[in-house]
């Protein structure tokens, strides 16, 4: 007998019913394009520089000033190193855990493996190099940035995770923002940044499909958890 407590069984019918088929698809949809793109950038241009990248440092560099670089080197360290790779992704799985939503936490900590594994495999199959004016040092490859697919990832997952349009707006104006930013230091092209953003969008709606009906009927029985904490509550005083 299936558990009536079960995400599964608390789960919107039309989570239920959703097609499996349009998520992945859409998602590896824009794994190939990041892919595709990554070819273009390769083959058809040998490596070197796109005139859309050429044309968009140009810009960067003409109006750089520090007013703008405080901000790209606090996304620098936001995004990346041990900070960005490691400290946040745990510290985001430790709440989602703590708000009894294991199977939330679960999702977004392997997209968000799965999304680093990706970018690195990319980085070292296209071995692209990086822009020369960079004020920041970097390590090996320029496409995708990986920056910017970790903050695309994380940006889906949530919005996921927690359905509200201040979480999903929240989200897409800190992958603007991250996508800049690397622009900005000179240590991607702009291309490398779509890329990235591409990947880290694509790994999260493909690893969401098979656990869409978990992660809706967990966000249910949350819900129902929270409300039932508050009518005791209410009695209790």
């Amino acid at each position: 007998m299936t558990n009536p407590k079960s995400p599964e069984r608390a789960a919107d019918p039309a989570a239920r019913r959703i097609s499996r088929r349009w998520p992945v698809i859409s998602g590896i949809a824009a794994v190939a394009l990041a892919a595709l793109l990554g070819l273009v950038v390769v083959v058809r241009a040998n490596g070197l520089a796109l005139e859309v990248d050429t044309e968009w440092m140009g810009e960067v560099i003409e109006h750089r000033s520090p007013i703008w670089e405080v901000p790209s080197l606090f996304m620098n360290a936001l995004g990346g190193g041990l900070f960005g790779v490691l400290i946040v992704p745990i510290v985001i799985t430790v709440v989602v855990v703590f708000i009894k939503r294991p199977w939330a936490a679960g999702y977004y900590l392997v997209a968000t493996v799965v999304s680093a594994g990706a970018v690195q495999v990319l980085k070292q199959v296209f071995g692209r190099a990086r822009p020369e004016d960079m004020l920041v040092t970097s390590d090996f490859g320029s496409f995708p940035s990986g920056h910017v697919a970790n903050a695309a990832t994380m940006a889906v997952c949530l919005a996921i995770i927690f359905p509200r349009l201040w979480v999903a707006l929240a989200g897409a104006a800190y992958t603007i923002v991250m996508l800049l930013s690397r622009t900005y230091l000179g240590v991607h092209w702009l291309t490398d940044t779509i890329g990235g953003l591409l990947i880290g969008a694509g790994v999260a709606i493909v690893l969401w499909a098979p656990v869409a009906a978990k992660l809706d009927g967990e966000r249910a029985l949350a819900a129902r958890l929270r409300l039932e904490r508050d009518r005791k509550k209410a009695a209790q005083s």
